[in-house]
Formats: C-alpha cells, sequence, structure tokens
C-alpha cells in the first residue's frame, strides 16, 4: 500500500523522483539540461511551489510563467502542448507510483490546471512578439 501525501519530505520525494524521470526522457530532458545550472535549487524551489500549491505553506517565490515564457524562447518556440503533455503523464507516473489518496487526485488537477494555464500564456507571449 502507497502513501498519502501528508507533508514537506513527501513533496521533496515527489519532485526528486519525477524530475529523475524528467532528466531521463529522451523527448523533454534536454528542455531541462541545457536551462536548470542548479539542480539542488531549482528542486528545493518546486518543492516550495508543490508544498504551496498543495498545502498553502506560502513558501514558494516565483513566477511560473515568465520562467516558461523564457524556456519557450531559449528553444525558439520549440514547446508545444505534446511536450505538456508528456511532463503531466510523467507527473501522474510518478504520483501513481508513490503515493495514493485525495492530495494525489488534487496535485493532477492542479498539475493539468497549470499546464493548460502555462501553455496558453507562452502561446499568447508569441502572438505579441
Amino acid at each position: 500500500m502507497r502513501k498519502q501525501i501528508e507533508n514537506r519530505d513527501d513533496i521533496t520525494l515527489l519532485v526528486a523522483t519525477f524530475y529523475d524521470k524528467i532528466r531521463a526522457d529522451k523527448e523533454i530532458g534536454f528542455f531541462f539540461s541545457e536551462t536548470i545550472t542548479n539542480w539542488e535549487e531549482h528542486l528545493e524551489k518546486l518543492t516550495d511551489f508543490w508544498e504551496t500549491n498543495l498545502f498553502a505553506s506560502k513558501k514558494y517565490q516565483g513566477n511560473p510563467i515568465i520562467a516558461h515564457n523564457a524556456v519557450d524562447k531559449k528553444f525558439d518556440q520549440q514547446i508545444t502542448s505534446a511536450i505538456f503533455g508528456i511532463w503531466l503523464n510523467l507527473w501522474f507516473a510518478t504520483l501513481d507510483e508513490l503515493f495514493e489518496g485525495e492530495n494525489v487526485d488534487i496535485l493532477k488537477r492542479r498539475a493539468r490546471k497549470m499546464g493548460t494555464f502555462l501553455f496558453m500564456n507562452i502561446f499568447e507571449s508569441r502572438r505579441k512578439a
């Protein structure tokens, strides 16, 4: 039986395991490996993001819209909805591998909404450029 997501330690495990999968993925891993220079810092920031998102801890400081638009620009607008689909499938697989329960469902819904929102912002940013 898998455990519930209950605290920051669980989020830390989720984020680390997820980004191991991302980094190994032949279709989208390069976006991350060619952008992120300090993985320890990045994982900490994303742990803050998901902890804030799930537990309202208010630890995250950053702007995912600006960050994702910059990555899209860096890679000459190569980010597609399919890229977000791969990201989302890896997120779901990691959640299902490690955890169960209501918080898993919450994080799946929020990731789906976030992916759509970020991609739509990337699309809008391209139109303005």
